[in-house]
């Protein structure tokens, strides 16, 4: 019923997700404050409490103690560069992205500059709307002009038959 799930299953992605979880919360203040009520404990418990019941010495340095703050600051070190790595691959990625966006960006500006300009171009081939008032009075004028002619080589005609 229930499967253990291998490790080739799980997503090689999950050890990385959790170091960087640890190396978050080593950066906030909250694990600063605890970190010094930790210490704080410790040193009290070892210089007041019973000396039968103190198990790291203050005559010794409190090697115990160091030997915990040593061991954190040991596996912090490489949590926070691991952290980091994964922090600059997502950065490098992101950046490709933006250089392909940017890319693309250039290519669609340069093909509408290049639209642009062809209608621009057909434009001032397209005979625009004075353009074609202009011919257009020009042409009824030489009609008028006609049509002035003429009734004046009509009338001989009509006067001839």
């Amino acid at each position: 019923m229930f499967r253990r799930r291998s490790r080739s299953t799980s997503s090689p992605d999950r050890a990385g997700q959790i170091s960087e979880g640890i190396a978050r919360f080593l950066g906030t203040p909250r694990f600063i404050f605890y970190l010094t009520v930790f210490c704080i404990v410790w040193l009290a418990w070892n210089v007041w409490a019973p000396f039968d019941l103190r198990f790291d010495s203050a005559a010794n340095g409190f090697t115990a103690l160091t030997l915990m703050l040593s061991l954190q600051a040991s596996y912090a070190a490489p949590l926070i560069l691991l952290a980091q790595n994964r922090q600059d691959d997502r950065d490098r990625v992101a950046a490709e992205q933006d250089r392909q966006r940017a890319e693309r960006s250039l290519a669609d500006t340069e093909y509408l500059a290049r639209e642009v300009a062809a209608l621009r171009q057909a434009i001032n081939e397209t005979a625009t709307r004075d353009f074609v008032r202009s011919e257009l009075r020009a042409l009824l004028e030489e009609l008028r002009d006609e049509d002035d002619d003429a009734p004046e080589q009509d009338e001989p005609r009509k006067r001839s038959r």
